[in-house]
């Protein structure tokens, strides 16, 4: 079954959430936090899961027209759709089924069986490499793994291994995306190619800065191990099995991408291969678990206790009626460093589209855009802007209750300042005048997770995963093609292979100037 294509803002929930606004736009969150209930109403407890969005310009009314939209344009219906494999992804005519990737479910169809053995090969490289069975050509253990691909091949996994490197089975790793040689010159300098296993992740195959990248790799192995065969030092991740093999890697160290997940969703199948192998078997079993668990949550749960749903309702009312445009995602966790540029991809890949489901110009807004860096940097840096600044940005506070490090005083201080920031964005400073007056009324989410272990990874994750097939679902776009990235691709295709007829008269002029040297 299809997705609905119901133009929201021909909605009643909508046209009511228009109107509210016009109202209660000066409401202050300070004067909103009088409202009965407030505390209880605009929070939600989910497993080891917090989320605080009490400090919002969001009325109990809009909140409940908010949840009105979402059953006005049939949400439920297509989570359902999105869960069960129907062809959601019309464009490309895909199914999209990452989510049956951490499925804990077994169940005896085609789908459950190619999760199952993905899941297995998975968990047996990883389990050999980590106990020193598979070795090298000269028979040394790996020490080393090298990550080959670029966006969705890339972004989610160096993420989540910086994340949980408190997990780490000691072997280093390292990703190679870009396509720049003096980047990748000076990542081969760290490794020795005796000890090192290399893993391309290409679905097609035919990636141009992935296959690049591994040719010129291929050579430098070859060159510093005399000839060697790489058969033992290079694993694919493609659906296409036959360009591996050319390459020069044996059929059987090639991994399955099912044509049913997008690149940008792809960490929990084979292309999330150096995450196990990172962090163990078992914490990647865990870290599936919790994707999985948050997944169950959003598939069962009522909207107004609904955690990426919410966060969903809350996006499209700043996007769209406060016309904000930009949300940020604070981290108040070096570890997550990584996280609000694997957030940008997913999100703005997804939702940043102007055609409807019908086909038709959008009258509303869409993708918000997404950015971010982890607190108490950010403090020294944009925070300025957010305190002071004319943009209204809301933001996403994230922060975890038990540190990995004994070092509790230290923990305190960063807390404090989590508490802090959400408190100052919403208070102000109105005691001082001029240069020193702080508005305050400035949105935000604050999500306490107990502790950033391999299982609540997986659930925050999945929570912004599905908060954006959400805000995708209500908005009646398609979430899951990225026809924009295809484009570029093509042009910079058609450079390479001498075919500058397209090109404007100022890129053609770059192009002589580069061809020219200078």
């Amino acid at each position: 079954m299809p997705l609905n294509k119901l133009d929201p803002s021909k909605l009643n929930s909508w046209k009511k959430l228009s109107s509210q606004f016009k109202m209660e736009n000066l409401l202050t969150i300070e004067k909103l936090m009088d409202e009965p209930n407030r505390l209880e109403n605009f929070s939600v407890e989910w497993e080891d899961f917090f989320l605080d969005f009490t400090k919002n310009r969001i009325s109990q009314s809009t909140l409940d027209q908010l949840v009105n939209l979402c059953h006005e344009s049939n949400l439920k219906n297509n989570i359902e759709c999105y869960f069960n494999g129907d062809l959601i992804n019309e464009t490309e005519k895909r199914s999209v089924l990452h989510t049956a990737l951490r499925s804990q479910k077994h169940e005896s169809n085609e789908i459950s069986k190619t999760v199952n053995e993905i899941r297995a090969k998975i968990i047996n490289i990883a389990d050999e490499i980590n106990s020193g069975d598979k070795v090298g050509y000269t028979g040394k253990p790996f020490t080393d793994i090298v990550n080959i691909g670029i966006g969705g091949s890339h972004l989610g996994q160096e993420m989540v291994v910086e994340a949980l490197s408190h997990f780490s089975k000691n072997i280093k790793t390292h990703f190679i995306s870009n396509i720049d040689p003096d980047y990748t010159s000076q990542a081969l300098r760290k490794i020795d190619p005796e000890t090192t296993l290399f893993i391309i992740v290409s679905k097609s195959f035919k990636t141009t800065e992935t296959i690049e990248n591994a040719k010129k790799i291929k050579e430098w192995f070859i060159a510093r191990t005399k000839g060697q065969n790489i058969k033992d030092h290079f694993i694919g991740i493609s659906n296409n099995t036959s360009a591996a093999k050319e390459f020069g890697i044996e059929e059987n160290n090639v991994l399955p991408i099912p044509e049913w997940v997008g690149g940008r969703f792809s960490l929990w199948g084979s292309a999330g291969l150096i995450i196990a192998i990172a962090i163990g078997s078992e914490n990647y079993r865990e870290l599936l678990s919790g994707a999985s668990s948050m997944d169950k949550h959003f598939r069962e749960s009522d909207f107004e206790n609904n955690i990426p749903v919410l966060l969903a309702l809350i996006s499209i009312w700043y996007n769209n009626f406060f016309k904000s445009e930009t949300e940020a995602i604070i981290p108040y966790s070096e570890l997550l460093n990584k996280l609000p540029s694997y957030l940008q991809q997913a999100s703005m890949e997804s939702n940043g589209k102007s055609t409807d489901r019908n086909s038709q110009k959008v009258n509303y807004q869409t993708g918000g855009i997404l950015w971010g860096a982890t607190g108490t940097n950010a403090q020294h840096s944009f925070f300025q802007l957010l305190h002071q600044g004319t943009k209204l940005i809301p933001c996403d506070f994230i922060a975890f209750q038990k540190p990995h490090s004994k070092d509790l005083e230290q923990h305190k201080i960063l807390i404090a300042n989590f508490l802090a920031q959400t408190n100052a964005l919403m208070l102000g400073e109105k005691t001082e005048g001029g240069h020193k007056y702080i508005e305050g009324n400035k949105p935000s989410n604050s999500l306490f997770i107990n502790s950033l272990t391999p299982y609540n990874l997986g659930a925050l994750i999945a929570m912004y995963e599905n908060k954006i097939f959400t805000v995708g679902s209500i908005l009646n776009i398609f979430s899951f093609d990225q026809w924009g990235v295809e484009l570029g691709k093509s042009i910079a295709k058609g450079i390479l292979e001498g075919d500058t007829n397209l090109l404007d008269l100022s890129t053609q002029k770059l192009f002589d100037r580069y061809k020219k040297g200078k």
